[in-house]
């Protein structure tokens, strides 16, 4: 089974869609957002490092975030491939992944682009509220996730809230720091000849439908 690496902006179904490739596969999903979690709950000093300049907001060093994701690849259950959710985020990462690929005689694996346009993304995340009691997720701009009766959540009855990053300076912000460290990274797997588009604005069920598609030829 070839690795995986999903790279999409803000809003276009990533982390969902690594949780079902995972599922479907059997290979670990490896969100770098769960290893620097994981890395501040160990308590060490590197993890207390990146718990202040989380707190700081600061942006964790390309080299920290590197050595987690090499260590969480050399674990055994990556043997048989994972999915990377949010790595390489620039050029430098992915350049010192190509070596460590190359180093430990792996395959590069598949990259997928999960497109979506800024205002589309932008209305899901505007349009985004959830269940603080059960954690249910909902959109009200979309007529498949909408809550049944407005502000009230479907599946315990408490009251649905918007999260407090979810506004549109916040998310501009990320749009467009998402597009400039972006964009090289698409070059350079789009010359390895490695880089498959698809476009996540559709339902949920197209884009996995397409994504497997491209996990099968790749794998025959």
């Amino acid at each position: 089974m070839k690795s995986i690496i999903l790279i999409a902006p803000p809003s276009a179904g990533k982390g969902t869609i690594s949780n079902i490739l995972s599922e479907e596969y059997s290979i670990p999903h490896i969100s770098t957002s769960a290893l620097l979690v994981s890395a501040i709950e160990a308590g060490d000093e590197q993890g207390n490092y990146i718990k202040k300049q989380m707190n700081l907001g600061n942006l964790v060093s390309d080299d920290i975030i590197i050595s987690l994701v090499e260590n969480r690849i050399m674990q055994d259950d990556c043997s048989n491939g994972y999915i990377l959710d949010g790595f390489p985020r620039n050029l430098k990462q992915a350049k010192s992944y190509d070596d460590f690929i190359i180093k430990n005689n792996r395959n590069l694996g598949i990259v997928v682009l999960l497109d979506i346009d800024r205002e589309q993304a932008k209305k899901r995340i505007l349009g985004r509220v959830s269940c603080s009691n059960c954690g249910a997720v909902y959109n009200i701009y979309s007529k498949d996730t909408r809550p049944r009766i407005v502000g009230i959540c479907d599946k315990c009855g408490s009251t649905l809230s918007r999260r407090e990053d979810d506004k549109e300076d916040i998310f501009d912000n990320r749009f467009d720091t998402y597009l400039k460290d972006t964009k090289p990274v698409l070059e350079h797997y789009e010359k390895k000849g490695i880089l498959y588009k698809i476009d996540s604005s559709q339902e949920l069920s197209k884009v996995i439908e397409q994504v497997e598609r491209i996990i099968k030829e790749k794998n025959d």
